[in-house]
């Protein structure tokens, strides 16, 4: 789909008045959380689309407004998260304009499209709870009933690639109407520090990971590739900077019996200056991811000129393509030499980087917004 309305042109009649689901904004923002917010601020500008933005959430409504960008109506009124998604999976009661007033499309920005009386487009970042049921937490494994729900109600599907696109449609059994691709743009990073950044992992070189520490990351092998490249190159390190999540004791128990365990660094949640810093301190990047919808933290890597490692796993080569070195996800051999090379043979550093940089431009907040505000007023009755 191609955008066709600019933020500067209200389009044919009134705005769109869109409920968007801005529970991603709360608490620590993982990359759905960060995309959302993107999203919301380019939208919040525009004059052909109007936007209410509410939270599944008891308390943390409270700083719903504090959170959304201005221009943007937050709904404060409290949605109990357990409650309504046990009724939702069930009926299709309550319906979301009880909290947020009428409307004339509904998003549902992370998996989830309540009911409405106004049609819905329900994102799908990648099918996780579909493919790897055994990487996921009980709530995410609520997603797909959830979804299909929202697409016997006659949601449309938004995914971000086209490799989900594809996993959607025959997952789902849907026509190719129902499922719109429309790429995220990339997150900016600014005002990174290198200084800092190697003072945060105690070393001039190292190879950093970003992203909650979970077992779809795959950094028990990047800590097997990392200890092999490691015994050869005794000044570089690893910094793994994320929350703990589903399994990270197994991360932690690898890091542990790791010979190179004195040179892996592990952060937790960083907040973006020092995600900043981190990446603008860095000798390489790694993300060997064991499967990815899309893929944000290696194009943010590209984006200030870091040198990507990274898997071929869901939608990594499809998003990355030659801009990064791919490797097999299950090949910690392959991993191990992609990170030697990258950290030490120049010419391919530089060529990475010239490509990275360009391949970062393919992807705008600006075009997703104008192609979103087109689907809004596609699906609109």
């Amino acid at each position: 789909m191609t955008g066709v309305l600019g933020r500067d042109h209200p389009g044919s009649g009134r705005p769109v008045r869109v409920a968007v689901d801005a529970t991603p904004l709360l608490g620590h923002r993982t990359g759905i959380g960060h995309s959302t917010a993107a999203l919301l601020e380019e939208l919040a500008d525009r004059l052909d689309v109007t936007l209410r933005a509410y939270a599944v959430t008891w308390s943390g409504r409270r700083n719903l407004a504090t959170l959304v960008p201005h221009g943007v109506t937050p709904c404060a009124r409290r949605v109990p998260a357990r409650a309504a998604r046990w009724l939702w999976r069930r009926a299709d009661h309550p319906r979301i304009e009880r909290w947020t007033g009428p409307v004339d499309v509904v998003h549902g920005t992370n998996f989830v499209a309540p009911p409405s009386r106004a049609p819905a487009i329900v994102t799908v970042h990648d099918l996780t709870c579909v493919r790897f049921p055994e990487l996921c937490t009980s709530d995410t494994l609520e997603y797909p009933r959830l979804l299909r729900r929202a697409l016997d109600r006659g949601a449309v599907v938004h995914v971000v690639s086209d490799t989900v696109a594809d996993e959607v449609r025959d997952t789902f059994s849907l026509a190719a109407d129902r499922v719109v691709r429309i790429y995220p743009g990339v997150m900016s990073v600014t005002g990174g520090d290198p200084a800092s950044g190697r003072a945060l992992s105690g070393r001039d070189r190292y190879v950093l990971a970003l992203g909650t520490i979970e077992p779809r990351k795959n950094l028990e092998a990047l800590v097997r590739a990392f200890d092999a490249v490691a015994a050869d190159d005794d000044t570089l390190g690893l910094v793994l900077a994320g929350p703990d999540g589903l399994g990270a004791s197994r991360v932690h128990d690898a890091i542990a019996g790791a010979r190179s365990a004195a040179r892996i660094t592990t952060l937790g949640y960083v907040d973006d200056p020092t995600r900043a810093d981190l990446l603008a301190g860095s000798t390489a990047f790694a993300y060997p991811s064991l499967y990815e919808g899309f893929g944000h933290p290696p194009l943010e890597a590209m984006s200030v000129g870091i040198p990507v490692v990274a898997t071929r796993a869901g939608a990594l080569g499809e998003v990355l393509g030659d801009a990064a070195l791919l490797v097999d996800p299950s090949d910690d051999d392959a991993l191990a030499s992609g990170l030697a090379r990258v950290v030490t043979e120049s010419a391919l550093r530089d060529e990475l980087v010239e490509r990275g940089r360009t391949r970062t431009q393919r992807y705008s907040w600006t075009a997703s917004a104008d192609e979103m505000a087109a689907l809004y007023r596609r699906v609109e009755r």
